[in-house]
């Protein structure tokens, strides 16, 4: 099933201008701003404090006992300021920053606000509703050229662009912080002017939702217009950062609302920004989701800067899979027919296309191998998951075929690239590191590949393959290649190369062979026979060599060659094809 940040971004780019933002305090919380109240109950304190008065934890009642009325935004402004030029100063201290608070990031846009302003310029947002009080949306539009139509109070409607004709309209729903009409209170936010309660019925019912930064607690005017609107033309996405209010809870479920678990706004819109614009420059035949993450794999190698958000992106990706493959519908004790488990085989196929693709992308487009520990750090993870399970062995041997795959998919793409030192930091670096024998992938599953070869003899049109688990990985791979080696030759001499590799790396470390399908390909053309051939010939100068294999050895090689060569599938390729 695909997750609700890839719907809304399906959504967002198949619906340009569809969508309107609702933008509650949380998304200026990032920058230190302060809410309207907030503001209301500092100010009170300062009353309180130049009367040589204590107003205590409660200030609202401090100020309600001592001046007979409720404290509202524009009754303690007026009282602290008696004119304009007054209060405007007096907010300024809220909302706009000083140089030491640029010098640190406070009271500007936020990343969320400037994923909003990319959105919006790019036309797939045109409408912004927003509860805050704050200029940051406004200086974020206008960082990316957008001169926005500002609604902040409700006379401000009636000379305002229709909105189809605004390439974007932001409504303060309880105006700006420099507006004495500002909304604060339970009272104030109990209803809206007629105006803007038909303009804001209009676009809810007009409009999708996204709503983010609003708890729905206290603007009881803003949850009647929701629960007025009986209309579904769209969806309505609600994220939530934690556990939602009971208000909000009961809104989710009358809108009918799609809720988005999210850590900040900041990550949630930057997110959202960077999913559509992958889906803005892609438009393959891989599923959204692989499209997405392989655009943003292209944008993250690219830069050292992005290497934090390579790693959460493929990291992300394999915790979905450990997710997948240690779930209860794949146990792994009692006994199995086969037929499950070639099931089981192809769902894991599927499970893990994502993230090959995302390791092809990063080791074909790595050439200095930046990030070489990260995509270790990833085949480790989920190696690690898949062999901790007891039971059936065959059943929990199984579960390593995803972190096979992405090995396979990683070291052909850097062989691809002709980046052999990333090659060899690939098979190196996938120790299983909490095995007491600190075994590698490859060497382990050296060792079971005659549990795995019946199970995978049972796929389709691999029964009288005698190598059927290196068909099946070429077979399952060579889409996903599709675009970096659209060339069947080119994309097997990839492969084959990364399995000759594999089988000197195999029989040099634990003098045991994995073997690979380039065996019944072989002839003085063929990977094996370059390989052989380079290294005899420039010694350790060779790529190979040089690279790390056999420690960059002659006599290692030497040894570890006679091994492959008299392997039982090189006997078998002997007698087959008639050449050594």
């Amino acid at each position: 099933m695909i997750d609700s940040c890839t719907s809304l971004a399906i959504a967002t780019h198949s619906n340009p201008g569809v969508y309107a933002l609702l933008l509650g305090s949380g998304v200026s919380r990032a920058a230190n701003i302060p809410t309207g109240w907030e503001v209301v109950e500092d100010l009170i304190g300062k009353i309180a404090a130049a009367s040589g008065e204590e107003c205590g934890s409660d200030r609202e009642a401090w100020y309600t006992e001592r001046f007979g009325a409720e404290p509202t935004y524009s009754g303690v402004l007026k009282a602290v300021g008696k004119s304009t030029a007054e209060r405007s100063g007096i907010l300024k201290a809220y909302f706009e920053p000083t140089e030491e608070e640029q010098e640190n990031g406070d009271k500007q846009p936020t990343k969320a606000h400037k994923a909003i302003a990319r959105l919006v310029q790019r036309g797939y947002i045109r409408v912004i509703l927003t509860t805050n009080f704050d200029r940051l949306m406004e200086r974020a539009l206008e960082a990316e050229g957008v001169s926005p139509t500002v609604i902040s109070r409700p006379s401000d409607i009636e000379a305002a662009s229709p909105l189809q004709h605004a390439k974007c309209t932001l409504i303060k729903l309880h105006g700006d912080y420099l507006d004495l009409t500002t909304k604060n209170t339970t009272v104030e936010l109990s209803t809206y002017d007629r105006r803007l309660k038909k303009h804001l019925d209009r676009i809810l019912d007009e409009y999708g939702l996204i709503i983010c930064g609003w708890s729905a607690d206290w603007d009881k005017a803003l949850r009647d217009a929701l629960y007025r609107c009986k209309s579904r033309r769209y969806t309505t996405w609600w994220t939530a950062h934690g556990t939602l209010t009971e208000s909000a809870q009961q809104l989710t479920t009358f809108c009918q609302a799609e809720v988005i678990p999210i850590q900040t706004a900041d990550e949630f819109f930057d997110n959202l920004d960077e999913r559509v614009s992958a889906l803005e420059q892609f438009d393959r035949v891989h599923p959204v989701s692989t499209k997405i993450a392989v655009a943003l794999t292209k944008k993250y190698v690219a830069e050292d800067k992005y290497r934090i958000q390579l790693r959460d992106l493929l990291m992300k990706e394999i915790e979905k899979i450990v997710t997948e493959v240690c779930s209860d519908r794949y146990p792994t004790a009692g006994t199995f027919l086969t037929d499950l488990l070639v099931q089981r085989i192809l769902a894991f196929d599927a499970a893990s296309e994502t993230a090959c693709c995302i390791l092809k992308e990063a080791c074909f487009w790595d050439n200095e191998g930046r990030n070489a520990d990260t995509y270790c750090r990833s085949i480790i993870r989920l190696a690690n998951a898949a062999k901790s399970g007891k039971g059936n062995p065959c059943a929990v041997s199984l579960r390593m075929h995803c972190a096979r795959l992405l090995l396979y998919a990683a070291g052909i793409a850097s062989i691809a690239s002709k980046n052999l030192s990333l090659t060899y930091r690939l098979f190196s670096g996938s120790a299983l590191s909490d095995s007491p024998e600190n075994v590698d992938l490859t060497l382990a599953f050296a060792r079971e590949v005659d549990l795995w070869t019946p199970v995978f003899q049972s796929l389709p049109g691999m029964g009288k393959r005698p190598l059927p688990i290196s068909d099946h990985y070429f077979a399952v791979l060579k889409p996903v290649f599709s675009d970096l080696l659209p060339d069947t030759v080119e994309y097997r001499n990839a492969f084959d190369t990364f399995e000759v590799i594999q089988s000197f790396y195999s029989a040099d470390i634990v003098e045991q062979v994995v073997p690979g399908a380039y065996v019944f390909r072989t002839n003085k053309f063929s990977p094996f026979s370059r390989l052989v051939a380079d290294v005899k010939e420039k010694k350790e100068q060779s790529d190979f060599l040089l690279a790390g294999f056999c420690r960059g050895e002659m006599g290692r090689f030497e040894k570890a060659h006679m091994l492959v060569h008299s392997d039982k599938w090189c006997t078998l390729r002997t007698e087959r094809l008639g050449s050594k």
